[in-house]
């Protein structure tokens, strides 16, 4: 299990080369985001696997990635990769910023990552490591402050390539907040948690009320997004890994084979041994 640094712990924020990470993690290439958010800074080709899905990042992008997210990175050589993490109560401080953070690049419902160009590159890099690293030695409050503008910089550059359409609708902020706190529990408890009910309670309102929010920014009830989750992490696991239905089942906390093929026949429309 990674510890995380102390930076980190103490104000919610962190921005370090990939081969550190890695080297504090005593050379494991696996990760779970836990609760922060992260930025990875991709300025040389990588390869990596997020939720079992591979992606292939070319050097120039940054990747944006939600919390509870698991990522093993792929083997390359050089420092030209970077990570910031950082905490929600470390970056939301205005209606401004929730919005940010609630938005498409770390709740992207198509993809577990958001893509997108690193502009200015050499202006940012300059920002992000040398400014960052003089801000530190001089002044905590101003290498914090420092820290909330560089990633809303990021931010800002990477909004430009969310489609116009999606960066219009007019979302009611209460409801986009609610169903995007539904989907990191979902994330988190989706293996032992399989009811509305739960959610809802983790959020302190009604089922009726978690559907009403699900259905007017997704189209889709609650329960219909959890049924999703368990049918993509089947598809996940059945394309990406060795393990048998039996093991995939028990897995996704369900205790018997038989109820979980009725239930991967009924959602999905075949039973998971025609799917394999």
């Amino acid at each position: 299990m990674y510890t995380i640094t102390d930076q980190l712990k103490d104000i919610g924020f962190s921005i370090n080369p990939l081969d550190y990470i890695i080297k504090r993690n005593n050379g494991n290439r696996q990760f779970n985001t836990s609760n922060y958010f992260c930025i990875l800074i991709v300025l040389q080709d990588l390869d990596v696997l997020v939720e079992n899905v591979f992606h292939t990042i070319k050097a120039g992008n940054i990747v944006f990635i939600g919390p509870h997210k698991n990522i093993i990175f792929g083997e390359r050589k050089g420092p030209e990769i970077y990570i910031i993490a950082f905490s929600s109560c470390f970056y939301e401080r205005s209606t401004k910023d929730s919005l940010f953070l609630n938005s498409q690049l770390f709740f992207n419902y198509n993809s577990d990552i958001f893509v997108a160009p690193f502009l200015n590159k050499d202006e940012k890099k300059v920002v992000l490591m040398e400014r960052m690293e003089n801000y530190q030695l001089k002044d905590k409050n101003l290498y914090v402050a420092a820290a909330h503008n560089a990633i809303e910089r990021l931010m800002l550059d990477a909004f430009l390539h969310i489609p116009a359409e999606e960066t219009k609708k007019d979302y009611n902020f209460e409801y986009l907040y609610y169903v995007n706190k539904f989907k990191i529990l979902l994330q988190r408890d989706y293996k032992k948690a399989k009811k509305v009910s739960y959610y809802a309670s983790e959020l302190n309102i009604t089922s009726r009320k978690l559907t009403e929010m699900t259905e007017y920014i997704s189209g889709k009830t609650a329960k219909q997004i959890i049924i999703e989750k368990l049918i993509n992490e089947f598809e996940k696991a059945i394309n990406f890994s060795n393990h048998t239905i039996s093991e995939i089942s028990y897995e996704l906390g369900f205790s018997d084979e038989g109820n979980f093929s009725n239930f991967i026949k009924k959602h999905a429309g075949k039973y998971p041994s025609e799917m394999k």
